[in-house]
This record gives C-alpha cells, sequence and structure tokens, in this order.
C-alpha cells in the first residue's frame, strides 16, 4: 500500500465527526470565546427577522455579539453575487456555487478572531444554504460540500422550519432569482438531507414571539457553553 493510499486509509478512519476540532494545545482548549450561531431556513421562513431580534436581545443582556448575514453583498465577490440573484447578471450553476463559497471563505479570518476574542456571531444563512440551493438545481450535493470543508462549524444551527407553501403567503415573495414554489420544495428536501448534531429545528409557522422565545433559549445555553471553553471546530472535513 502506498503511502498516500495508507493516509487516506487513516484518515477515513480517524474522522468520525462531521467536525474535526481545531489544533489548540491544552492552555487553548478551555479558552473562554464567543459562540458561532446560524440560522437558517427557506427564503420567508422568518429568520431574518429572528436573526436581527436575537441580537438586539443578547446586547440588551450585555452580551458582546454582532449580526452577520451570506452573502455578504459589501465584498466584491459579494456584488457579483448580488448582482446574480438579482437576475442583472448569468452565471453558470458551479460558478455561481463557488462564488457563494469564496463569499465565506473571504470572512473566515475575521470569523475566527471575533469568536476567539469573546463575541458571539448571530449568522443570517451560510454553507448549509449554498449546499442545499446548488443541490436543487442539480449538482451534486458532495460536489457543494467540498469548498465548504473547513470552514468553522457553526456552535449552532437553528432551522425554522416552514412548508413552502406556507413561506410563499408571506409578503414580498417571489422578488429574486430563487424565490419559486417549486425550486423551494427542492431546497427543503437538500436541507433535510444535512441536518446534523448541531442542528435545533423550530417550527417557523408558530407565532412571531414563541418563535423568538425558542431561539433565545438555544442560543443563550450555546454561548454558556463556549464561554466554558467549548473548542472551535472545522466544517464537514470527512466531506468526499
Amino acid at each position: 500500500m502506498g503511502p498516500l493510499r495508507s493516509l487516506n486509509s487513516y484518515l477515513r478512519l480517524s474522522v468520525k465527526d462531521p467536525f474535526q476540532e481545531i489544533h489548540m494545545d491544552n492552555s487553548q482548549r478551555l479558552s473562554s470565546r464567543g459562540s458561532l450561531i446560524v440560522l437558517e431556513g427557506l427564503d420567508r421562513s422568518g429568520k431574518t427577522s429572528q436573526s436581527t431580534k436575537l441580537v438586539t436581545h443578547l446586547k440588551s443582556e450585555g452580551i458582546s455579539v454582532e449580526a452577520w448575514r451570506f452573502p455578504d453583498r459589501s465584498t466584491s465577490v459579494g456584488q457579483m453575487i448580488s448582482a446574480y440573484l438579482a437576475n442583472d447578471t448569468q452565471l453558470d450553476d458551479r460558478t455561481i456555487h463557488l462564488l457563494f463559497s469564496a463569499n465565506r471563505w473571504e470572512k473566515r479570518s475575521l470569523m475566527e478572531s471575533r469568536l476567539r476574542s469573546g463575541t458571539s456571531l448571530v449568522v443570517d444563512r451560510y454553507s448549509y444554504s449554498g449546499v442545499a440551493f446548488s443541490a436543487a438545481k442539480g449538482l451534486d450535493i458532495e460536489w457543494c460540500k467540498a469548498p465548504e470543508v473547513g470552514l468553522i462549524a457553526p456552535d449552532q444551527v437553528i432551522f425554522l422550519g416552514i412548508s413552502p407553501e406556507r413561506a410563499a403567503e408571506r409578503g414580498g415573495y417571489g422578488t429574486e432569482r430563487y424565490e419559486h414554489l417549486d425550486f423551494q420544495r427542492k431546497v427543503a428536501q437538500h436541507y433535510a438531507k444535512l441536518q446534523d448534531v448541531s442542528w435545533k429545528v423550530i417550527d417557523g409557522g408558530l407565532s412571531m414571539e414563541d418563535v423568538e422565545n425558542q431561539i433565545r433559549e438555544l442560543a443563550l445555553d450555546c454561548i454558556a457553553k463556549c464561554k466554558a471553553g467549548k473548542p472551535l471546530a472545522n466544517l464537514w472535513l470527512n466531506c468526499g
């Protein structure tokens, strides 16, 4: 058996989680840090409104927190994505998928720095959206996951579950490229394939107040665990 094959065999046996801890020495391993909390869901599921509400609440509790959103349309890559979503430009499905991934990678170093400094991040959409939407177009789901490998793994993914039909009844639906009922049904199917131990699913059809309270409880518990020294991890290192 050659050295490369031996290495690959070792990696397949040794990496059993979808996440792998970022290497740290013992003195760093128990360091207090911020938490990475991601809200996911179909278009018009309410995640953007709930992200804003959560950040406002955490700040009122004296917690250092920032609101992030992907795609980040403030960067040059993000501006290309924005033009695509508004139907102003046309791009191959693989090209736009890689741009979405690049948009997350260009923020990775800043994300890690913020988390290590003790600031929690509430992120509206992350890698799961990128994979679910691209796979809904017919791209292989493992191919879609590959460029995301090594990004920082969320400490908590909060998925707002709502039927595509219910989401389509909400105001503003249909203004961007992906807001079509048949497509959103496919996205929902691929989201279901991506659920892992970091996910909690909340019924997005409940009242806004009930959803808000459940999200707060999950977020505060997650923040406490990260303050207690939960190590950072990398995403999907056993992909492929």
